[in-house]
């Protein structure tokens, strides 16, 4: 961790009048650089979000030892959230739902958070105002794996947007009460995968509580193919693969019915939009005119 230390040495003297001149009238804003320029083309004019990079302590956590996010891995980073996760639900609902739903602030940290419960936090949002994405410096630009790509960002990202609109508006109790009592609040971190599914849940985080649970299905059911989705249900019981499918049909219900989503285009849309992710130029920051 890098710290910086500011010495201030002060000196008074009772007949001294106080200077009319700020000491901060010399400072010098930083500099843009072609990164800021794109973001406020494609970020701030787009979709009104700000996208921080640049290290900030009152965005930060605090109570984690945190480091800044490199700045080439910044620029693919956000070049992939614009490509993979804007503008899925700009194509599908148009760029005024982004707009109006997304978070204000996404927020790029270096590395993860340790939790002290053995757990790592790779990402996390403050009352659907600000998107924070934590690990950014493992990000591997120059050969996109997607399966890491969603396990560590676009997953988190889905999930959290999925907070925002079920906050937004109510999704039916009715999926409360379809593993009412499996759920294992934060011990969760002991579930193991498997015993998640055979309970009902498509991951073990799934299984701290509904609203997570609601969250979880949706993000893993939209970033996996269908192959994916149906294999991992075959290899578990009966139980709790009706369970997730159950649970899976009242969001499908919820989405369409108050949101207008249809979770299957939007899949699709994400499946060919990862496709077209393996060829962009990912430190390219041309603006178009």
């Amino acid at each position: 961790m890098i710290a910086a230390i500011a010495a201030l040495t002060m000196t008074a003297c009772s007949d001294d009048e106080p200077e009319s001149k700020s000491i901060f009238d010399n400072q010098t804003a930083t500099a843009e650089n072609d990164f800021d320029r794109w973001l406020k083309v494609n970020y701030v004019d787009d979709y009104n979000i700000m996208l921080k990079y640049k290290f900030e302590y009152n965005e930060s956590p605090t109570n984690f030892k945190l480091v800044p996010a490199e700045y080439n891995r910044s620029v693919a980073l956000a070049i992939l959230t614009k490509h993979l996760w804007l503008e899925t639900y700009a194509e599908h609902m148009g760029k005024d739902f982004i707009r109006t739903y997304c978070p204000r602030i996404i927020h790029f940290i270096g590395s993860p958070a340790y939790n002290s419960d053995g757990s790592i936090t790779i990402g996390n949002a403050e009352g659907g105002l600000k998107v924070t994405l934590f690990n950014v410096n493992n990000l591997n630009y120059e050969n996109v794996d997607l399966a890491y790509l969603n396990e560590y960002y676009f997953h988190t990202m889905h999930h959290e947007f999925m907070h925002i609109l079920h906050q937004t508006k109510n999704y039916p109790t009715e999926f409360n009460e379809v593993t009412p009592s499996d759920y294992q609040a934060q011990s969760w971190i002991n579930f193991t995968d498997s015993a998640a599914l055979s309970k009902g849940f498509i991951t073990a985080y799934a299984g701290q509580d509904p609203q997570e649970d609601l969250c979880e299905i949706i993000s893993t059911y939209i970033t996996n193919t269908a192959e994916y989705w149906d294999k991992t249900l075959a290899s578990t019981n009966e139980h709790g693969r009706n369970a997730i499918n159950t649970k899976l049909e009242i969001l499908r219900g919820y989405l369409k019915d108050s949101w207008g989503m249809d979770l299957d285009e939007l899949r699709a849309i994400i499946q060919r939009r990862q496709e077209e992710a393996k060829s962009l130029d990912l430190q390219s920051l041309t603006i178009e005119e």
